[in-house]
């Protein structure tokens, strides 16, 4: 593969671990997230959580457990090679349902997964991230149209089509 191939191969694979990381968080899937960071690898989120890549895997996905929904997207994702190591810069939405006080709530959260990753055994993952929150706005929702049918585990029908 000449050059510049493997520079679309190598971006389109940390592309992929990006969006994999997003499936993970919504379907609550532990195995797909522990993927995405190598063993080693650290997440610092603010206050939030700071730790290995696999214990925030386990964070958050408990978190999510006690939620109604959410989903996650990136977006403007810029990726910068060198060798066997990158850096990378995704801006996410994330949004949260869950109850407060009886009341239907929505979280509406952006920043961006500031991200150094390497590629280990042909595999590129997570060496680091942190993430930075740039702004968030809590509302409430005075009604659902629709429930939503989409399932928060392995179950969900993707798995059906994508697999794990």
């Amino acid at each position: 593969m000449n050059d510049s191939h493997q520079a679309l191969a190598d971006r389109e694979a940390i592309r992929e671990q990006i969006y994999r990381y997003c499936r993970a968080m919504d379907r609550i899937d532990h195995q797909l997230g522990y993927g995405i960071w190598h063993p080693d690898g650290s997440a610092d989120y603010g206050p939030m959580y700071s730790g290995s890549g696999r214990g925030f895997i386990d964070w958050v996905c408990e978190q999510h457990s006690a939620m109604l929904g959410h989903s996650h997207q990136v977006a403007n994702i810029l990726i910068q090679l060198d060798g066997d190591r990158a850096g990378s810069e995704a801006y996410v939405t994330a949004t949260l349902r869950f109850r407060q006080e009886g009341r239907l709530m929505q979280t509406i959260a952006r920043g961006r997964y500031v991200d150094r990753w390497s590629r280990r055994d042909g595999r590129w993952a997570i060496d680091h991230r942190t993430y930075i929150h740039d702004f968030d706005e809590l509302v409430d929702v005075p009604a659902s149209i629709t429930e939503g049918w989409g399932r928060r585990d392995t179950t969900d029908p993707s798995y059906a089509v994508l697999g794990g």
